[in-house]
């Protein structure tokens, strides 16, 4: 971990709070530029202090941005708001090593994989996923996992 990054991850606790609460107002903003009708996820990634990357749940570019298909089932292409926000990273010059990502509902399991391979260290999350397994996997593989309560 960077000395910025562990500067920020061993703040004092009320900074700490003051900011995870920052980032996921962000991340809920970025959620309600989501086409999706059953959920809106958001995600913002950051690094250093800095935001270095942010996405939403939605269809891959070119598709039509109706996430749901006509019985409101969510089409199996649709993309998580963490894995938008970790490709858009890989398309970068930049790098998820060490970062913290803030998001709006845990990670599912296939997500929970992407985010251990990008190097992120910390996840902040709002609510929970129903299903716990991408928790766990994150736990087991070290990473630091943070729910925020809402105020």
């Amino acid at each position: 971990m960077s000395t910025a990054q562990d500067a920020i991850v061993h703040a004092e606790p009320a900074k700490q709070d003051r900011y995870d609460r920052a980032y996921m107002r962000m991340a809920l903003e970025w959620a309600k530029l989501s086409h999706c009708t059953r959920k809106k996820v958001g995600a913002i990634i950051v690094k250093d202090g800095m935001i270095i990357s942010d996405g939403y749940n939605g269809t891959p570019t070119g598709f039509p941005n109706d996430c749901e298909d006509p019985a409101g089932l969510t089409h199996w292409y649709v993309l998580h708001a963490e894995a938008n926000a970790i490709l858009k990273v890989a398309k970068s010059t930049n790098n998820a090593r060490g970062a913290t990502l803030y998001l709006t509902h845990s990670p599912c399991k296939e997500c929970s994989k992407l985010v251990l391979q990008a190097g992120i260290k910390r996840l902040v999350f709002q609510e929970a996923y129903k299903d716990p397994a991408g928790l766990d996997l994150l736990t087991a593989g070290g990473v630091m996992v943070t729910k925020l309560e809402a105020q």
